[in-house]
């Protein structure tokens, strides 16, 4: 398993467990995330953090790893299984979705969803 791989397993793994300082591992200090809700690139963990805090108090999202592709020595495109639940457990949405990183240094220097 690439090590990049390896990482990001377990970045969601916590990510699902709603582990915060589990899944900030994976992130380099100046990592830009997109933000889904405010339509905004957030800039550094400290950023990211507090916005999936702000995810997890209104939605209970789960990704399962479909498919890795290495696209270079630093990019990676995920295929991921994305299941929304509200806080009340009713389903609120699933599908497929894929996550564009670019690593440096070995950790994530940046994420962007890709839109089909």
């Amino acid at each position: 398993m690439h090590p990049y791989e390896a990482l990001l397993r377990a970045s969601y793994a916590a990510f699902n467990a709603q582990d915060l300082a589990g899944t900030l591992k994976a992130l380099g200090p100046k990592v830009e995330w997109q933000d889904q809700l405010e339509g905004v690139t957030l800039h550094g963990p400290d950023a990211v953090g507090a916005y999936w805090e702000r995810q997890w108090a209104v939605l209970s999202p789960q990704f399962e790893l479909k498919h890795f592709e290495l696209t270079d020595d630093d990019h990676v495109v995920l295929t991921l299984l994305q299941t929304l639940h509200g806080k009340d457990d009713k389903p609120i949405s699933r599908g497929l979705v894929r996550h564009v990183y670019e690593f440096q240094d070995g950790l994530v220097r940046k994420m962007t969803v890709l839109y089909s």
